[in-house]
């Protein structure tokens, strides 16, 4: 039988990235022989987090709408034609059995020309409010895989599979070993640990929050993972070499190893985008969430306040956090049953296994096709 090929396209952020590269491992799993390749924006972290999961990837010169400066969009529509011309070339010539897409700008123009030229198309939409490129896909989409209940608001009822959105496979797998994941940052077994994450590009406002906070949680004896992300990384750490943190503080710009930093932590304090809060609840993690108000359609105040009104997350408004967010932390891990009750109420939104429900979505829409 010739080997099953699928296209996954998406990107922008590590929100879209690693559920796109869950898909491509489950589909790897299940089929080893499949030939894989993804598409997404230039110059994006996709360009260099894909290849480093070992698939490959082609590149488009699409971007985003901008939303202030209007005339700045006909740039962006000559973009999106050139990207849709280049997708229609790049199908044909690989001849998928299917293409997925994950979200994001970059994902447009691969499954509107798949469309175009009869290819099935499979979406993935990770939040409770729709953005508007899969609104727009949705049309011509054959499954619409989602996470949350109430979809039909968006998209055709009759299309709409519950899923759940696909996690990284080493957090499926979960660490569980907390004493491990401790020794691995360095940090002692007898105090408690907050694990700070403004997503993979890193989030300033909670970094300051952090910055402004740092002493006074390091005088409560609070330990620290943070996650800066490049842009502040430099800065924070000239600050915390000018400080006594005690060795209390693991400052990086980048996680790799996110099973151990979850393991460690008694609380997180993290952005709202649907792979964070679906990586929150599988491994049952109080948290704070601090939704991007930079985000398409306020998609992650829309997140947190799904997760918060359940009792499943404190919910903290960006323009806040660069004050409370500190008294926040030090409130949460003083409570012990508050902790206890955010971990138990965020479980119970998980679901198991969403990147083999995904697969099997996409076998069934090859096997149809």
């Amino acid at each position: 039988m010739t080997p099953y090929k699928i296209i996954i396209s998406g990107g922008g952020t590590g929100g879209h990235i690693f559920p796109a590269i869950s898909i491509a491992d489950a589909f790897k799993r299940r089929y080893p022989e499949a030939e894989i390749l993804f598409t997404g924006a230039d110059n994006r972290m996709e360009m260099t987090r894909v290849p480093e999961a070992g698939y490959r990837i082609a590149g488009l010169p699409v971007s985003g709408f901008d939303r202030r400066h209007v005339l700045k969009n006909i740039a962006v529509l000559l973009r999106f034609l050139k990207s849709l011309r280049m997708a229609k070339r790049l199908i044909r010539s690989f001849a998928p059995h299917l293409v997925v897409g994950v979200g994001g700008y970059a994902s447009a123009p691969t499954l509107r020309a798949a469309a175009s030229l009869g290819i099935p198309t499979l979406i993935q939409e990770q939040n409770s409010y729709a953005g508007i490129a899969n609104r727009f896909l949705s049309r011509r989409a054959d499954t619409i895989c989602v996470a949350y209940d109430g979809m039909e608001r968006f998209f055709p009822a009759g299309k709409i599979v519950l899923t759940g959105n696909p996690v990284r496979r080493a957090l499926e797998e979960r660490c569980e070993d907390k004493a491990a994941a401790l020794e691995h940052f360095r940090l002692q077994p007898d105090r408690k640990t907050v694990l700070v994450v403004g997503g993979s590009l890193g989030a300033r406002t909670i970094n300051r929050g952090m910055q402004n906070g740092l002493p006074q949680l390091l005088d409560a004896g609070i330990q620290v993972i943070w996650q800066t992300g490049k842009g502040d990384h430099a800065a924070i750490r000239q600050q915390l070499e000018r400080m006594d943190t005690k060795n209390r503080v693991r400052c990086l710009d980048f996680i790799t190893r996110m099973d151990y930093a979850y393991a460690a932590a008694d609380l997180v304090v993290s952005r709202a985008g649907a792979g964070a809060v679906s990586e929150l609840s599988l491994l049952k993690k109080a948290a704070i969430l601090i939704p991007s108000p930079h985000v398409a359609e306020d998609h992650q105040t829309k997140n947190a306040m799904a997760v918060a009104s359940r009792g499943a997350a404190v919910a903290m408004p960006d323009r806040d956090a660069e004050t409370l967010l500190p008294g926040a932390i030090l409130s949460l891990l003083r409570d012990a049953a508050r902790l206890e009750s955010l971990s138990r109420a965020i479980g119970l939104l998980a679901r198991q296994h969403s990147a083999e429900r995904i697969v099997d979505e996409i076998e069934k829409l090859i096997n149809r096709n």
